[in-house]
């Protein structure tokens, strides 16, 4: 019998910010970026919310829980990308790009990324919240590397906040919707969350409202594997059964479609005290997306 692997040490993880493309225009796009010590097994981007940056997955109030160390303790690349307008394209984007503009400037980074780096099996996105409408279209405008899944949370297709309760040009929204209680989150999540707030840009906030109508046709051109993830208490999405179950109907060519719970946690999932166990079961639904991908016939890369 093998030892189970012993817990990430996030001293030992490789974890550097860096620029990861620039384009025709001169607009570079920065992240974190989060390496294994051998080839990668598949490459995980992770794309953060509305008014957050790459930081919101880099886990200063809990370190070794993060979705960039545990990621690559277990063999993955762990990209969690700065989305335009924000990080390193904030000063050439102020106002933000729209949707579709964001999903041509990320599909091109990463096929920019790809020609230098090894994505392992191939790519498996993950998305919280406006990242999460990101991850749905790029996945249905395709990428040039191979897709393996999508994992999201904080995100759903139709809004239960109120309009006077949505983001605000500074993307606060209304803070419960945001965060919920704060015995849902570590103490020092508040005193490090400066390092991974940033303006909300004007652009990307105008097409929230959107999100319902647009759903349908984004989620109809998407054939991957996708699993969603609502928190247990989860304000700005409604979740009620009725609702997770349409859900679910609306991604018909998707080969698979897992809606969870998750119990204990507030809508920003990734800084909370189950931040650890959504992590893992996002990393375990990515070992079933490769699991998957070998059945069909497409060997996987072997460890160096």
């Amino acid at each position: 019998m093998n030892a189970d692997p012993p817990p990430p040490d996030p001293t030992r993880t490789t974890k550097t910010t860096r620029i990861i493309a620039k384009d025709a225009t001169g607009i570079s796009l920065s992240g974190l970026l989060s390496t294994p010590p051998r080839a990668p097994r598949a490459t995980i981007l992770a794309l953060h919310g509305g008014g957050m940056t790459a930081g919101y997955f880099d886990g200063k109030a809990h370190p070794g829980q993060s979705l960039l160390t545990l990621g690559a303790h277990l063999g993955h690349t762990v990209l969690a990308l700065d989305r335009p307008g924000y990080g390193a394209s904030a000063t050439h984007l102020p106002n933000g790009q729209t949707l579709t503009e964001q999903s041509t400037r990320v599909r091109t980074a990463l096929t920019r990324y790809a020609a230098t780096h090894d994505l392992g099996a191939g790519l498996f996105v993950l998305g919280h919240s406006y990242g999460g409408t990101l991850a749905l279209t790029c996945a249905a405008d395709g990428f040039t590397m191979p897709l393996l899944g999508l994992d999201i949370s904080g995100l759903g297709h139709r809004l239960a906040a109120p309009a006077g309760q949505q983001p605000s040009a500074a993307g606060e929204g209304h803070w419960r919707n945001n965060w919920g209680a704060l015995r849902l989150y570590p103490p020092d999540t508040f005193r490090t969350c400066p390092d991974m707030l940033a303006p909300m840009p004007e652009r990307e906030r105008a097409e929230i409202r959107t999100w319902p109508t647009r759903f349908p046709d984004i989620a109809a051109r998407v054939r991957v594997p996708v699993r969603f993830t609502f928190a247990q208490y989860e304000k700005w999405w409604r979740h009620d059964e009725h609702t997770l179950t349409e859900l679910a109907t609306l991604l018909p060519q998707a080969p698979r479609v897992l809606v969870e719970r998750q119990p204990q946690a507030g809508h920003n999932i990734s800084l909370g005290w189950t931040a650890h166990t959504y992590h893992l079961r996002a990393l375990a639904f990515l070992e079933e997306c490769l699991a998957g991908r070998a059945a069909a016939g497409h060997p996987l890369p072997t460890a160096a």
